[in-house]
């Protein structure tokens, strides 16, 4: 048909094709940006992900840090620099990536993230970069930079940081011409292309961290499994033993291992070898006389054919037999009415599940050293104690409390006492309270009713913690300086009716 007539059905066949595949044309557009988007998305859970990993092999190093500072204190201050110039970049990135999508409604609508106009303005003013365009290079110059100073041109991740983050000329594949990085990577791209591109690198980052503290705390627990790097430990049933006891317990070696066989113990100069069981050396032996005793030795063990001594030593005491139990109030050397008062009870040498303990003048609860009593309407409340002794001896002992009452508190507003000063629209709408400043007690204080004296009008009764109709139509009425009255306060302290409540003064300033 080139060269004939074309008749118009034809021209219009013609025009609807050409329709036809603009519109398949524009479709595949449209499904390329969606994938762009869904893959933005992917990558945006799975920094989260490695986020959370990296924070806790962090934390994981911080408190071997802690724990063996000789061996992880170094490395934990690599990570912590590691750590800080991550978060630093990670935080740029995704300020700018905020930028980027700032005027969108929808910041998932992919198929409409098309243009490319934001960032080739942003970074770009003719052949030229802009002052963001030049920050945004410099950010990972700098970055890939202070990573290689911590890690070391020699490291084995050097080569991949410059890698992830180069921004060395790129070479055009189609042309075979050179473009500079930013240009290559960013100009003309649409919106979620480069989205994508920023989030790519936000996972760069996350991948590097988890990349290089895996490393390092790898690295030192590889050398841990030797056991040049292990010690001996003296774990006892207790640290104190009465004179006639026996001293029991066991030496573990810091990493425990059950199958751990030595070749030959020493326990304070003799032959230990046989109380071996399950990895541990298992210690039975007279406490001896009243004073302070050392446990100590070695354990022998073979490795790659060379005898290895791993020693051990711990002290205890051996302390004499308790007459009496130690009882002390943990606020005071008294006891409130009302209240459930905290009171820690202990025996020297005694385990404070082997105790037996009760109350008079009150009702006792807790257990294992640590009771409350809530006294009742005497005056004396008392605590009994009473145990046996590994020797068979029983010990009795008690203590005595002086029961008194939840002392005066004092009317507050705005969390003031005595005399304040505030403005009247301050005082009409402010809650009336009530508190003890220096009491040792955690209470609750629940206003319930209180009395207002107005200059120049009557005495008005305030049920509630908040003034009321009356009393603010009085209050209207006063003027600057004159000085209003919250008296006979009625307020319980946990339920507790309180007694007595101060009065407050407000004085008006306006």
């Amino acid at each position: 048909m080139a060269g004939g007539k074309v008749s118009a059905r034809q021209k219009m066949i013609n025009l609807m094709y050409l329709v036809f595949i603009a519109m398949l044309a524009m479709q595949m557009d449209k499904e390329v940006l969606s994938a762009f988007g869904f893959m933005n998305e992917k990558l945006e859970t799975n920094n989260i992900s490695t986020t959370e990993k990296n924070n806790a092999a962090y934390a994981n190093l911080a408190v071997k840090a802690s724990e063996q500072s000789a061996k992880f204190g170094e490395l934990n201050k690599q990570a912590n620099k590691i750590k800080g110039y991550s978060a630093d970049f990670y935080a740029y990135l995704a300020d700018l990536k905020t930028k980027m999508t700032a005027d969108l409604e929808d910041k998932k609508a992919y198929e409409s993230m098309d243009k490319t106009e934001f960032l080739n303005s942003y970074f770009f003013i003719g052949d030229k970069y802009t002052k963001e365009g030049q920050e945004f290079l410099n950010k990972i110059d700098s970055y890939r930079t202070n990573l290689i100073n911590v890690v070391g041109e020699d490291s084995k991740f050097a080569s991949t940081i410059k890698d992830r983050f180069s921004t060395a000329p790129v070479k055009n594949s189609k042309t075979g011409l050179t473009v500079e990085w930013l240009n290559a990577r960013y100009e003309g791209f649409p919106l979620v292309a480069s989205l994508t591109n920023l989030t790519q690198m936000q996972a760069d980052i996350k991948n590097t961290e988890a990349d290089i503290v895996s490393a390092l705390l790898g690295g030192q627990m590889e050398e841990a499994l030797s056991l040049n790097n292990y010690t001996g430990i003296v774990r006892l049933n207790k640290s104190a033993y009465f004179a006639g006891e026996r001293v029991t317990g066991e030496v573990v070696l810091g990493r425990y291992d059950a199958s751990l066989v030595p070749d030959k113990v020493t326990l304070n100069g003799a032959d230990a070898t046989k109380s071996v069981k399950n990895g541990q050396v298992i210690i039975d032996m007279p406490a001896g006389n009243v004073g302070q005793k050392e446990i100590k030795g070695t354990i022998f063990f073979t490795e790659n054919g060379e005898e290895i001594p791993v020693t051990f030593e711990s002290k205890y005491s051996v302390i004499a037999e308790p007459s009496s139990a130690v009882v002390s109030a943990d606020k005071m050397n008294v006891v409130y009415r009302g209240l459930d008062n905290p009171i820690s009870v202990s025996l020297p040498g005694v385990g404070d599940n082997n105790l037996n303990v009760s109350a008079s003048g009150g009702s006792l609860s807790g257990s294992n050293g640590k009771y409350s009593i809530r006294p009742g309407s005497g005056n004396i409340a008392t605590i009994n104690v009473s145990a046996k002794l590994s020797s068979g001896k029983t010990v009795n002992s008690k203590a005595t409390f002086r029961i008194k009452d939840i002392p005066a508190a004092m009317g507050s507003v705005r969390e003031q006492y005595g005399v304040v000063r505030m403005p009247t629209s301050g005082l009409a709408n402010a809650p009336i309270a009530a508190g003890l400043p220096d009491f040792e007690f955690d209470l609750t204080i629940r206003v319930q009713s209180f009395k207002i004296k107005v200059p120049g009008e009557l005495t008005i009764i305030v049920n509630g913690n908040t003034l009321n109709a009356a009393a603010k139509k009085a209050l209207s009425k006063a003027g600057r300086g004159d000085q209003i009255n919250i008296y006979d306060i009625v307020a319980t302290a946990n339920g507790v009716p309180l007694k007595k409540v101060l009065p407050v003064t407000i004085e008006l300033t306006n």
